[in-house]
């Protein structure tokens, strides 16, 4: 995963846009923090004061804490006793890692879907994939990140399987902030929603073997589109 001059220069122009979220709920501290550590508002090294985040997001130092342990269990912050969370690099050859493991997951619940969704279910993800074409066309960023999320987890519990739906669903939680930062890039959400095309057929086909994978091989894709906001190194 090696990042050519052209990333770089699109990550650059990913960390001048805005994208500090202020809530007062321990999710949106998490994910507004982790965003800004992902696109580099916030860089490796530097220490996250539960004194100022708790005034940045007009809240107590109870949820800070929280969040700041959500952020440790997804590797994007450390912390050692009676010290400042640190934000942590999260390098390449990591960050592949993880979505190695999440490409087989991914692969296993869509030939698990293909070969064990309802028909009622097919019909609902077929009809949310078709819906987010006008989120693609409007270039909605935001939108469609959540679109992708809802679109995946209907993947994963259409498998039927409790035991895989667990392990994919934490993986998912550590790739999430990565998973959203790819959608910045240009021409993210058109490619994303082909990808999508590609394992919805697959589904509806009860094709269990193509849509396995073509579920691997978006996850791959994805994995490349991250890999831009990770640290290099080993």
């Amino acid at each position: 995963m090696q990042s050519s001059n052209k990333q770089i220069g699109i990550v650059k122009q990913v960390k001048r846009r805005e994208v500090i979220r202020t809530g007062t709920t321990v999710e949106q501290m998490v994910r507004a923090i982790a965003d800004m550590i992902v696109t580099g508002a916030i860089l490796p090294g530097e220490k996250l004061d539960e004194i100022s985040l708790a005034s940045r997001f007009e809240v107590s130092r109870t949820p800070v804490r929280e969040a700041l342990r959500e952020l440790g269990a997804m590797g994007l912050v450390g912390r050692e006793p009676n010290r400042s969370a640190i934000v942590t690099n999260v390098t390449g050859s990591y960050l592949h890692s993880m979505f190695e493991a999440m490409a087989e997951l991914e692969g296993i619940c869509a030939r698990l879907s293909a070969e064990r969704m309802t028909v009622d279910e097919r019909r609902a993800l077929e009809l949310e994939h078709r819906g987010s074409m006008r989120l693609v066309h409007a270039g909605a960023e935001e939108e469609y990140s959540a679109h992708n999320t809802e679109f995946h987890t209907r993947l994963y519990r259409g498998a039927h399987n409790d035991h895989v739906l667990e392990m994919v669903m934490q993986t998912r939680a550590r790739l999430a902030p990565f998973r959203r930062a790819q959608f910045r890039l240009p021409g993210r959400l058109a490619k994303s929603y082909q990808e999508h095309d590609v394992i919805v057929t697959a589904i509806v086909r009860a094709d269990g073997q193509a849509a396995g994978q073509a579920a691997y091989a978006h996850v791959e894709i994805v994995s490349d589109a991250s890999a831009v906001f990770a640290t290099p190194g080993e």
